[in-house]
């Protein structure tokens, strides 16, 4: 998968998710909620923040659980759309890109974190996620 984060700071803390067995993943790749505790590769804007991942899968591998990061600093793709100022909270915005945050997403707590800097249109930027205030 393109656009992996990159870790800067932390992460602080590492949560078991429930994968499908026969699904590759790439190692900081951004992760959706598809069920309580359940978690697959983003795809579209808006879908629910589950992590990061911290090791890669194989889809041959028949691991079913996986560690996801849900804070730290992370530097993080925008997804091509009108770009993002610093201190805007942001969402997942597609396939393991970020968008900013709209005010539905915040009510519903789908807000991935708070940009450090300003991330233009279709690049990258520092965002530290878990942080939505």
């Amino acid at each position: 998968m393109a656009n992996e984060a990159i870790m800067v700071e932390g992460p602080y803390e590492v949560h078991d998710f429930t994968v499908a067995t026969g699904t590759a993943v790439p190692q900081f790749t951004l992760l959706k909620m598809t069920d309580p505790r359940t978690a697959a590769a983003t795809s579209a804007d808006s879908d629910i923040f589950a992590g990061i991942t911290m090791t890669e899968k194989t889809a041959t591998d028949g691991v079913v659980d996986l560690g996801l990061c849900r804070t730290g600093i992370w530097v993080l793709k925008d997804n091509g759309g009108a770009g993002i100022a610093a201190g805007q909270l942001v969402s997942i915005g597609g396939a393991n890109t970020i968008k900013v945050c709209t005010a539905a997403e915040l009510i519903t707590g789908d807000c991935v974190g708070k940009a450090l800097e300003a991330i233009a249109t279709g690049t990258s930027g520092e965002v530290h996620v878990g942080v939505t205030i």
